[in-house]
């Protein structure tokens, strides 16, 4: 325990009432000789001492009062939490996710899987964007994931603007990028979903934005949901930043690869510092005490000259 007032600043407030009690046990009062008919006043070292105690209540009080004043603090215990982990889902609203997958389409499928994410995180940050030709930031980055959940039936393939027909990873990673950036806290990894190649990928384009990716400390996941090979810049930018690729042929199989990404980016806990609060519960209980103590010996255990 500590007080957030300088310790040399306590010490010259706390002469005070130690002057008043040294005053009230060592000062001598005169005496005052009174006659009484048939009747017994008390004396003795026992009654000096009694009242003596009984008048130092308020300069006990008084000192409480100065600690109080001081501040009183006390260090709260280390609290373990979940290290945050920042994740930009990046999902392909295209033509060709309207394909058959399972018992709905592709992007069905795909939106089911990351609601399921969403749970097996709980305690993380989620951001969602969709992209075809354009990109369209559609949650912001929070641990609110409600907004996701509640996404698909706006952006579905069928009703998605026609700028968003076409497939442009390439510009869609780059745009989560910048969102990434702009979070302080927690790691960063995108997650792209995805069924077909993007020419914004050739000749070399792949290896730049893995290059900036991974100088901002972004990992790349992604989920090729199509029965085809995984394309080949994919698979570069993916394993340059630390993550993986993975084929999603069937409902299960992109369930599984959900699971998987998981599992690789387990959770990291972090023990927090421990933080200083105020602590005057124990320096109020004793003023409380020491009031109530004088309201009840003031109604007989006070001093009185005559």
């Amino acid at each position: 325990m500590s007080f957030r007032l300088f310790w040399p600043i306590i010490v010259l407030l706390m002469l005070v009432p130690i002057a008043i009690l040294l005053w009230q046990w060592r000062r001598r009062r005169p005496g005052v000789v009174m006659p009484y008919d048939h009747g017994q006043t008390g004396s003795g070292p026992w009654l000096r001492t009694l009242l003596n105690s009984v008048a130092s209540l308020p300069a006990l009080l008084l000192a409480v009062v100065v600690l109080i004043l001081a501040g009183p603090t006390r260090l709260t215990e280390p609290e373990v939490h979940r290290k945050l982990t920042n994740i930009e889902f990046c999902v392909d609203v295209s033509g060709s996710m309207m394909a058959t997958f399972g018992e709905g389409n592709r992007y069905d499928a795909s939106m089911q899987a990351i609601d399921d994410f969403l749970v097996a995180r709980e305690g993380d940050a989620f951001g969602l964007t969709f992209f075809g030709n354009e990109v369209m930031h559609w949650v912001p980055i929070t641990t609110d994931s409600s907004a996701i959940r509640y996404a698909p039936p706006f952006m579905r393939p069928e009703v998605a603007p026609p700028m968003f027909g076409g497939t442009e990873i390439g510009k869609a990673l780059l745009a989560c990028q910048r969102r990434l950036i702009e979070t302080d806290n927690g790691d960063r990894m995108i997650l792209l979903v995805s069924d077909g190649n993007s020419f914004d990928l050739l000749n070399g384009s792949d290896m730049e934005i893995a290059n900036q990716l991974k100088e901002n400390n972004i990992v790349l996941y992604a989920i090729h949901i199509a029965e085809s090979e995984i394309p080949d810049p994919i698979i570069n930018i993916t394993s340059y930043t630390g993550g993986e690729a993975f084929s999603a042929g069937d409902v299960e199989g992109l369930n599984s690869v959900f699971t998987r990404i998981d599992d690789m980016e387990q959770a990291e806990m972090e023990r927090t510092a421990a933080d200083a609060v105020d602590y005057y519960r124990p320096y109020a209980l004793t003023g409380l005490s020491i009031i109530g103590l004088g309201l009840v010996c003031s109604l007989g255990l006070r001093y009185t000259p005559w």
